[in-house]
């Protein structure tokens, strides 16, 4: 992804985010905890790797890509970059996490077109780590990949001691090992694993070792076994072909639980390993615990871990405790009175945005949160104004990264989706599934190109695509053109004798930070389900270059252009023509209106989301159990398709969206296999699997938004698919029996934008109490003026904030302060709660590591 799309993705997803993704159960009957929502959510950036291992041989270099793991499971996966042993990836990611993890991991890959693609290295980040590398670019030494470290899930053991006698009347001790069940382990090759495991009695001079069956089909077996071991003998026993041990040496012994994924006809694969010392039965006869796999002790061994190169990552994962609505009314009014407050300096929006490290993490909330009450154009023109204040050129207006800019790009991101989806998707499509070169550069020309050939190509993709932009302006939404009309008027006010500042204020959001940047990464903004090829890279850079460029005021009405390169320079002259210039200001003028405007892409279906997944036949067979075939899935705001080839004209099967009555995990029981979900319409129930937890989600929550309206919907649904005539989870034997579970909760019903209130407020929150230092220092500035009315002490502390009217900045801050002290009782009452009820060695709060 460019960097110019830096907060753009994180917007554009969270904006297709669910409302209210639950990833930790409270406990049963837990009425406190039941009302507290635990949210999981990561954004970050894959920047870049470098001194990857080369090749052997006279062609050292690798094509390269990443992923993003949770634990095993793969959830992200980056461009591939050609011909680099540092390749430069700059790609920004953003996604809820839907489910607990132990390990965030990213693997660096070169790309095998033949045979299996190769691991280079990882950087493994435990859950509870995260916090270290929050918002920070980091460079990690990449581990070497060993199958012995590659571990996820845990496993469910009971201990006992019990005394025997034997047949000569002495005693002796057994061990009982119960291996009751395991949870979370990985998928083999895309597909639930046959685990089995071993169990082993190991201790100075002895191995003893037994065996469960194996588990077809899952990854949360349930084994219930029990294994005896002899432990101690009675001192006159003397066999010596025996093992013979004492009393004493109970010390020295200790239960191993391994793992494995049956291989059948191949090499069986080690999934984990858990040690537990006897000597844990030493103050009660009896332990329970869940435990974590751990990696194998050699797993990480490696003499030449430094040799594998290195990869640079920003990493923010976030963890919100969700309280009920009521605990967040004082907060959110305070915020949301901002774009009333004068100077706008003093507001608590601003306040927030002013003392927040991270200025991204500030602006997502915010946004979403004015957008939400029809208060983001206030203050958002409001900020403009600040910023203006301090612009002395014209010819930079808008182009600094401030909490104004950051506040319209987010918005543009959020509202503007279906706007980008009715405009570009289709020229993009074309040029992503076309294999015209249109590289202009003489360095970059390959063997046989014909430069002439590929200007004209460009030339044509640039046209085409300026075209559909500059007739889009009844598309564009409502609150761009209210913000765009009022930035028009106040750069007009701010620099009265330039004619051209009040179209280069909107075309320096509308083009440069809109427009170019979605071009340039179609993948970030929802506008192609894969990330295109290099070739294809390369032409919507170009592209998004020249459109940018023509788009700049300043550029067309000047005669010049801002090309470095020669060669681009050359090209931009096609288009420094009168009728661009008319028709970039005509396209200004239009979406900088205050006429209402209808987005004239309603009346065709607006594509929402694709991509490859697995269906189980609709019924038509016997074997339908077993008939999950891949397909491609396509959703429109008017229907659900699937086809056997991306892009095909005919669909194997459509469900129009009204007749979607509910969306809904199906258990993993049903079919054996991870992240399904069930469309229920006014047929059969369309079963289908996603390629992993995060891809689900996110299908999940685009469909239950798309059918939200819907009549008849359903209120109830059977989580198990019906099989061998029955309903597998209630048992039920007629078909058409009503579900056993509600459904979950439906999302908000405003049909402009769905936010989670009570999250964003909670995530403001969460963002002040981190910032708590700052906030006291910028009262104390308040203070410092307010009384001396003079220079400020420790001026480096406050220089950088902004305290237009101190008195009024003081009493917002008190403001702020208070609410958020009576926040935080709530919050430590939970966390209280949740860790008395979730104690060590139970399934929420499995042991890690054991001696």
């Amino acid at each position: 992804m460019a960097a110019a799309a830096a907060a753009a993705a994180a917007a554009a997803a969270s904006s297709e985010a669910p409302a209210a993704t639950a990833t930790a159960e409270p406990e049963a009957g837990d009425e406190d905890n039941r009302e507290v929502r635990v949210l999981q959510s990561l954004r970050g950036k894959i920047c870049e790797a470098k001194n990857l291992l080369p090749y052997l041989g006279p062609n050292k270099m690798r094509d390269c890509f990443c992923t993003i793991n949770l634990d095993q499971e793969e959830v992200y996966r980056t461009q591939v970059v050609e011909k680099s042993l540092s390749p430069f990836f700059s790609e920004e990611f953003y996604f809820e996490i839907p489910r607990a993890f132990q390990y965030l991991s990213f693997y660096v890959y070169d790309k095998n077109v033949l045979q299996r693609d190769l691991r280079i290295g990882k950087v493994a980040i435990k859950k509870e780590d995260l916090c270290n590398h929050s918002g920070i670019e980091t460079w990690f030494s990449l581990q070497p990949v060993d199958c012995n470290s590659e571990v996820q899930g845990k496993v469910h053991l009971e201990l006992k001691l019990n005394e025997l006698i034997t047949e000569n009347g002495t005693v002796c001790q057994q061990l009982v090992v119960h291996i009751k069940a395991c949870h979370g382990l990985p998928l083999i090759n895309g597909q639930s694993c046959d685990p089995y495991a071993t169990v082993s009695l190991v201790g100075p001079s002895r191995n003893d070792q037994k065996k469960t069956k194996v588990k077809k089909k899952t990854s949360n077996p349930q084994f219930n076994e029990i294994f005896y071991f002899e432990v101690t003998r009675s001192s006159s026993y003397t066999r010596k072909s025996q093992f013979q041990v004492e009393e004493e040496d109970i010390e020295k012994l200790e239960i191993r639980i391994d793992l494995w994924n049956n291989g059948n006809l191949v090499q069986d694969i080690f999934l984990g390993e858990i040690k537990v010392p006897v000597n844990v039965l030493r103050s009660d006869s009896s332990h329970q615990a869940w435990y974590l796999l751990q990696p194998r002790d050699n797993g990480n061994k490696s003499s030449k871990t430094d040799d594998l190169g290195s990869l640079r990552l920003n990493v923010c994962y976030t963890e919100d405790y969700v309280l009920p609505s009521e605990y967040y009314g004082p907060l959110k009014a305070l915020l949301l009175k901002s774009p009333d407050v004068q100077p706008i300096s003093a507001s608590a929006a601003y306040i927030f945005g002013e003392i927040c490290r991270d200025k991204n993490d500030a602006v997502l909330p915010l946004v979403r949160l004015l957008l939400h009450h029809d208060k983001l154009v206030p203050f958002a023109t409001a900020v403009a104004e600040l910023d203006l204040k301090d612009t002395q050129d014209a010819n930079t207006i808008f182009r600094g990264n401030s909490l104004a800019t950051r506040c319209l790009d987010e918005m543009m991101k959020i509202v503007g989706g279906h706007y980008l989806k009715v405009t570009l998707k289709p020229i993009i499509d074309e040029i992503c599934e076309s294999s015209k070169s249109c590289e202009i550069d003489p360095i970059k020309l390959k063997e046989g190109d014909n430069v002439e050939n590929n200007k004209e190509n460009l030339r044509y993709y640039v046209d085409k695509l300026f075209s559909t932009i500059i007739k889009s302006s009844m598309s564009c939404p409502t609150v761009m053109c209210d913000i765009f009309y009022s930035l028009r008027q106040m750069a007009t006010q701010r620099f009265p004798n330039d004619p051209h500042v009040q179209y280069s204020a909107v075309s320096s959001f509308v083009f440069l930070r809109f427009f170019a940047v979605a071009v340039v990464s179609p993948h970030t903004f929802h506008l192609r389900p894969h990330h295109p090829d290099a070739q294809t890279i390369r032409t919507l850079t170009l592209i998004s270059k020249t459109i940018q460029t023509l788009g700049s005021w300043g550029s067309l009405s000047k005669s010049k252009s801002s090309f470095k390169e020669t060669f681009m320079c050359e090209f931009f002259k096609m288009f420094q023509e009168e009728a661009y210039i008319i028709a970039v200001k005509k396209f200004l003028d239009e979406i900088s209106s205050t006429e209402t405007k209808e987005s004239s892409g309603t009346s065709e279906p607006v594509h929402l989301k694709e991509g490859e997944m697995y269906k189980r036949a609709q019924g038509r067979t016997r074997i339908g159990k077993k008939n999950f075939k891949k397909r491609w899935f396509c959703l429109t705001s008017r229907e659900l398709t699937y086809h056997k080839q991306p892009g095909s004209k005919d669909a194997i099967y459509t469900i129009p969206v009204k007749n979607i009555l509910a969306v809904e995990k199906l258990e993993e029981s049903s079919f054996n296999k991870k992240n399904m979900f069930q469309v229920i319409h006014m047929e059969k129930p369309l079963y289908v699997q996603a390629n992993n937890c995060v891809e689900a989600n996110e299908w999940i929550d685009v469909l239950c938004r798309v059918s939200r309206c819907n009549q008849n919907r359903l209120s109830s649904y059977h989580p198990s698919a019906y099989l061998n005539g029955s309903w597998l989870c209630c048992q039920e034997t007629s078909e058409n029996a009503h579900g056993c579970k509600p459904c979950t909760a439906g999302v908000p019903a405003d049909i402009q934008i769905d936010i989670d209130e009570d999250r964003e407020t909670e995530r403001i929150y969460s963002l002040f109490t981190l910032s708590l230092l700052k906030l006291q220092k910028m009262e104390e500035a308040c203070g410092t003026i307010a009384v001396y009315q003079g220079p400020q002490k420790e001026l480096d502390d406050y220089s950088n904030f902004v305290i237009e009217d101190s008195v009024t900045t003081f009493k917002t801050i008190q403001q702020i302060k208070s609410i958020i002290e009576k926040l935080d009782e709530p919050h430590e009452k939970y966390r209280k709660k949740r860790s008395s009820s979730a104690k060590y060695g139970s399934k929420e709060n499995p042991i890690g590591k054991t001696s």
